[in-house]
């Protein structure tokens, strides 16, 4: 045999040697990987299925409007600013900033000292040509003076009358009265002051039960409104709502914003609203949808979308968890919607449920009310 065939007979066999080897470490391998799960199996065996503890809540049925929040203005029912109709010196004034004052109160009174001395001028007047009025018609009983005269006499009367009612209309209109029950806005107004005619003397709010709320909304949700329709008003983020009907909307829409102005009323407040302040309204949108309610704490978040973990019994009677798409709708204080997804009277785990996998056992434990109540 030549040197070169015996040394490559030699790398043969070291070849089959390795390969050789190999497949035996291999089996080896294999073998023990085997035998270790079938431990771990036997180990496993020997310890009882985890369970995760959870509380339960039953899908509800529910329905909800879709609503869109508006920003409104409170005011009120009857207001106005005052002024004076006439020029003149002011003799009183009975403005209180912030005092309430009732229908037919002085507020101003102008001086009209000239007027009252002209008007006992007049009734003077009046008072001699009613006198020379009767004393005509006697005599043309008589048959003693003409027709004429007579007419003449009464039409005399009626002038002096006339004069009376325009003086007294203008001492009326300086004695500036309220015109209805209301709450007294800032002043600068003093007794002697001079005023020219339509000098602002005040604001005046009314004092009621109710105010109105205006808002501005879309065309779209403004065409869904009518008269007597429900809007909820808060008057704070933390603040429940309060329930006012619409009594009015714009006939015209505005061209630059496309919105229209709708007037709500708003009875009984828990607190007064003042006029000008600004409140949030939560416009309804569109008709009732059916839907179911769970607790917040039930809806998880995640990579595949919002899902919960319905809890149902195997075949062997035990709970487990099985996770559920769904399509939550809005979230309602400690309530969440879920519109599509699930069916009404289908249990979901609420709080815990961020600890639990697919088709893991579950147990419900009571909710912290039943808990605290089971304890009295």
């Amino acid at each position: 045999m030549s040197p070169s065939s015996f040394a490559a007979r030699r790398r043969g066999v070291a070849s089959v040697a390795l390969v050789a080897s190999v497949v035996l470490i291999g089996v080896l391998l294999v073998a023990w990987k085997r035998n270790a799960n079938a431990s771990a199996a036997r180990a496993a065996a020997g310890f009882p299925e985890p369970v995760e503890l959870v509380t339960l809540a039953t899908a509800a049925p529910a329905q909800h409007r879709n609503t869109t929040t508006a920003i409104g203005t409170v005011l009120a029912l009857e207001s106005i600013t005052l002024r004076n109709e006439l020029a003149g010196t002011v003799r009183s004034v009975a403005l209180t900033p912030g005092a309430i004052v009732e229908p037919g109160a002085v507020l101003v009174a102008l001086d009209v000292s000239v007027e009252r001395a002209e008007l006992a001028a007049q009734q003077a007047e009046a008072q001699l040509a009613q006198t020379t009025l009767e004393r005509l018609e006697r005599l043309r009983q008589h048959q003693a003076t003409s027709q004429e005269e007579v007419d003449q006499a009464r039409a005399q009367r009626d002038i002096a009358q006339a004069r009376i009612a325009r003086i007294e209309a203008t001492i009326a209109k300086k004695t500036i009265r309220a015109p209805f029950r209301a709450r007294v806005g800032i002043t600068d107004v003093h007794p002697g002051q001079f005023l020219n005619e339509g000098v602002v003397l005040t604001t005046l709010q009314g004092v009621a039960e109710a105010v109105h709320v205006d808002f501005a909304v879309s065309q779209e949700v403004a065409a869904g409104l009518r008269v007597g329709s429900t809007v909820e008003v808060r008057t704070a983020e933390d603040a429940a709502p309060l329930v006012a009907k619409v009594v009015a909307i714009d006939s015209r829409v505005d061209p630059a914003t496309r919105n229209a102005t709708v007037r709500a009323r708003l009875h009984g407040g828990r607190t007064p609203l003042s006029p000008g302040a600004s409140v949030r309204v939560e416009v309804p949108v569109g008709g009732l949808v059916n839907a179911l309610a769970l607790p917040v704490s039930a809806l998880r978040k995640g990579p595949g979308g919002d899902h919960v973990w319905v809890v149902a019994s195997d075949s062997a009677g035990q709970r487990r968890a099985h996770a559920r798409l769904v399509q939550a709708g809005p979230v309602l204080g400690d309530t969440v919607l879920i519109l599509d997804g699930l069916e009404a009277g289908e249990q979901v785990a609420a709080s815990g449920s961020f600890k639990l996998r697919e088709s893991v056992r579950v147990e419900a434990q009571p909710t912290p009310t039943a808990s605290a109540a089971g304890t009295k």
